[in-house]
């Protein structure tokens, strides 16, 4: 990995690691709030969350608290959300790791 690219990495991976916390503690809330009756946290925001970097800590909210497993369209649209997130990760490893694929190891000379 070229030394310039460590930022990049360290800044994304300290996003996930951010927004992951906070949806986590989204799910735990939204659970407590739908066994107590409360104020819900809106799914919008869930996704949300997700979108900006969270899906992990979505995920594990989702099995922690056993809280939106079942609602098909919510988990359709969250797993839609992880798979943009695997896809763009994954091109844009794959740009790093062969910069070849597009002409960028033509920008280092």
């Amino acid at each position: 990995m070229k030394p310039r690219m460590m930022p990049s990495l360290v800044g994304y991976l300290s996003l996930v690691a951010v927004m992951s916390a906070i949806s986590f503690a989204a799910y735990g809330l939204d659970k407590r709030r739908a066994v107590n009756g409360g104020r819900r946290v809106p799914e919008r925001t869930l996704h949300l969350l997700a979108f900006l970097g969270g899906w992990p800590g979505a995920l594990g909210g989702q099995r922690q608290f056993r809280h939106k497993t079942r609602k098909l369209t919510f988990l359709i649209v969250f797993w839609c959300i992880v798979a943009l997130h695997v896809a763009a990760v994954g091109g844009a490893a794959y740009l790093v790791l062969n910069p070849a694929s597009l002409g960028l190891d033509q920008l280092d000379k």
